[in-house]
This record gives C-alpha cells, structure tokens and sequence, in this order.
C-alpha cells in the first residue's frame, strides 16, 4: 500500500510507544493538571503543539533532512544545543515565575476583600504558549529526528532498480503515527484535566498548581541537560 508493508505490525508499534510514559506525557498531565478551568484545553493544546512537532521531524525524515542530522556533527549539534538552551530556558522561567506568583500572592495588596489570595493576578500560560512549548520541545530535539530516520524505513519498501523510497511512503507513515499518538495524547489530557479538577473542587487549585509548574520547571531543566549531553550515536 504505497510503498509501505506490514502496516498493521507499525500501527501496533506506534501505539505501544504512545502509552509508555515519557517527557511528552508528563507534559500533557502537566499542562492539563495545572491550568485551573482551563485544564482540557491547555491539555488539548500541548498535545496538538507535540503533534505538529513530531510532523517536522516526519517530513524532513521523508525529504532526507533527518539524514542531514545523523551524518553531519554540526548539524546535529547547532539543533541539540538550540532545543536545550530553549528547554533551559523555560525550565528556569516555570520555577521563577512561580516564586514571584508566591510573594505577590503573600502580600496585602494581593488579597481580595475576604482576605483570600487573588488568584485573577497570577500570570496565566495562554493556550498558544502551550502549544509552542510543544511544538519546539519536539522540534528542536534532533534526537526525535534521528528515532523517526530509523524507525520508519522499516516499514518502507525500497524504489525500483536501487531508486530511493517515495517520500510519500514515508508522509503516510508519519501521519498514521501522528494521528495514533495525538489521539492517545488527547485521552491522557482528559483524564488527567479530570484529577485537575478535583484537587480544583477541593480549594487546592493555587497549591496544585504552584508544585505542577515547579515539576514541570524541573523536567524542562532535567530534559536541556540530558539533551546538552546527547550524541548521535
């Protein structure tokens, strides 16, 4: 079927990838868990941003760029060290911000007239910024690159007479893995934006919320490091 073969054995692969736990899902649980009402849509937006990162890496994997990445050291590290400053970048921002969120919400200034904190002061993570997140956690990691440059000619038949495989065996692919892992994403941001909404109901939501961008923070640091540290082998 264009180019590609044992389609069933790849979809039952990709799905088993999708349900083991890692930095995308955490992300997804993250963003779903700490973002008050508005849980299920950040969670849908992380999902989405992951989605549409993950399709860069398929479409340079069918054009050949990914190869770029595996056979050239200053390809591969020029995209490592961008992604990792990024998710340094924003592993910092995520512990910051949430200390200064915790002192203005001490002050007196930041208490409404019941004496409660005001929690419409807290800066807020748009939506958009969700996705971007997403998006360049993936896009920016050269390692994801490298994982679809091997992971998708297996399933591709080679071209006739030593010719290369169609780049559109490699879209179907790609979007067959794409769709399988946002579906799978957009479930786990449901469930999750549902525990969200217990602590939520419980009067717990600032606290929540407060150790949520804290563990996020540190996961952002703890993957730029890992990422710094990465080789193409």
């Amino acid at each position: 079927m264009h180019g590609v073969h044992d389609i069933w054995l790849f979809v039952a692969s990709g799905l088993l990838l999708h349900i083991t736990p890692g930095p995308n899902m955490l992300y997804i649980i993250a963003r779903s868990t700490t973002c008050g009402t508005r849980g299920l849509r950040a969670g849908v937006a992380a999902a989405l941003g992951i989605g549409a990162g993950c399709s860069v890496h398929i479409a340079a994997t069918a054009f050949g760029l990914s190869a770029v990445l595996a056979t050239s050291a200053t390809a591969f590290s020029v995209v490592k060290m961008l992604g990792a400053a990024y998710l340094l970048y924003m592993g910092a921002t995520l512990l910051l911000a949430r200390k200064g969120t915790a002192k203005a919400a001490a002050s007196p200034a930041a208490s409404d007239r019941r004496g409660q904190p005001d929690q419409e002061r807290a800066p807020r993570t748009t939506l958009r910024a969700v996705f971007a997140q997403g998006f360049l956690t993936n896009a920016l990691n050269p390692k994801v690159a490298l994982f679809f440059l091997a992971f998708l000619p297996q399933f591709v038949d080679g071209g006739r007479a030593g010719a290369p495989p169609s780049p559109l065996a490699f879209l179907l692919l790609g979007c067959i893995f794409t769709v399988n892992s946002t579906v799978v994403n957009l479930l786990v941001a449901w469930g999750a934006a549902r525990v969200g909404s217990l602590f939520q109901a419980g009067g717990h939501a600032g606290r929540f919320a407060r150790w949520g961008d804290r563990c996020l923070g540190a996961l952002f640091l703890f993957l730029g490091i890992r990422l710094a540290q990465a080789e193409r082998g």
